[in-house]
């Protein structure tokens, strides 16, 4: 090896390249939280630069940290969750954290049996979109620092994306193209989300005046979609909202094989925005979630979390985004 990475690297050569002091450098890896963010990101990136490979269980043994975060999902097989757990990483290696990945696969008493597994080798966790009740939730976390991600659970910090002028926007849209009888394609009992979705939809049908039927709950999953796809048609509806993208697919093809198309005998609204729907035939309309966002703000909770500061609840919007799974209301179809 030559040049800069021929020798060690210590902190005192990234002190002396950053124009600090050692101790300072020590801080921007052991006591993160406690260091200016330029500064800490400046020490990371020189840090990076030259090869500096810190020894985390010296520094555990210093600061009583494992520098490890734990990552709880509900489904990692869920085309949502994936560029979330790249997000959540991009922001923690920022911390210098490692992201321990945890997938509970839709059993609400899998996700307490996993954190109380991990919770002793973790400094935090991040719970997204859990399906277990807030006490249940609770009592696993005790003393844990800890956020949820699409979900608010009071005393907790929580970060949540607010699907609700979306998707007011989606049925505006679709009430425009002529569509006055509608169907609710619900998500699971226990998704927060899946409630959250449903009282915006409701709430913007009640205003609009217009029809709505409720179907379900069917599971969030290509499987779910296809099991709605009969109860759509029996529904008489002429367009649908779907819980989420996942759902929405399963949907069109479900249609598609009872020979109706989408969108020009349905139009078919989804959730999320997974790159699924955007290559699926027709591409979906659907609202779009700052999952960038969501992780990079979940970090930032976690890493106040762990200072003791005050719990509190951040709502990012989700947008619409109208491609070609909305059209007319069919030819023929009365408009009330």
């Amino acid at each position: 090896m030559t040049g800069e990475r021929s020798k060690r690297v210590t902190i005192y050569s990234i002190a002396q390249e950053c124009g600090v002091s050692a101790s300072t450098v020590s801080r921007a890896f052991t006591r993160p939280d406690i260091v200016n963010d330029d500064v800490r990101e400046r020490i990371h990136a020189v840090a990076r630069r030259l090869g500096y490979q810190p020894n985390k269980a010296a520094r555990g043994l210093a600061t009583g940290r494992a520098g490890m975060v734990g990552l709880l999902v509900p489904d990692i097989t869920n085309p949502f969750f994936p560029p979330l757990v790249r997000a959540i990483q991009q922001a923690a290696s920022v911390q210098d954290w490692s992201v321990l990945l945890l997938d509970a696969d839709e059993v609400a008493h899998e996700e307490t049996e996993l954190v109380e597994q991990v919770k002793a080798q973790v400094d935090g966790l991040i719970v997204a979109s859990p399906r277990s009740p807030d006490a249940d939730l609770e009592a696993t976390l005790g003393d844990l620092p800890a956020v949820i991600v699409n979900r608010v659970v009071p005393g907790r910090p929580s970060v949540v994306c607010d699907n609700s002028a979306a998707l007011t926007a989606a049925g505006q849209h679709l009430h425009q193209l002529g569509h006055r009888r509608f169907a609710l394609l619900r998500g699971p009992e226990a998704s927060w989300a899946a409630r959250q979705r449903a009282e915006a939809i409701r709430g913007w049908a009640l205003a609009a005046g217009v029809e709505l039927v409720e179907l379900g709950d069917f599971a969030a999953s290509y499987e779910g979609g296809r099991e709605a796809a009969p109860a759509l048609l029996g529904s008489d509806a002429t367009a649908a909202f779907a819980f989420d993208d996942l759902m929405a697919c399963g949907v069109l093809a479900g249609l598609a094989e009872a020979g109706r198309s989408v969108p020009d005998d349905h139009s078919l609204v989804g959730c999320d925005d997974v790159l699924l729907a955007q290559t699926v035939t027709p591409s979906l309309t659907t609202v779009t979630a700052p999952v960038g966002e969501l992780g990079s703000t979940a970090i930032g909770l976690l890493r106040a979390a762990m200072r003791g500061d005050d719990a509190r609840e951040v709502r990012l919007d989700g947008t619409l985004s109208l491609r070609a799974s909305t059209g007319p209301v069919p030819a023929g179809v009365a408009s009330r």
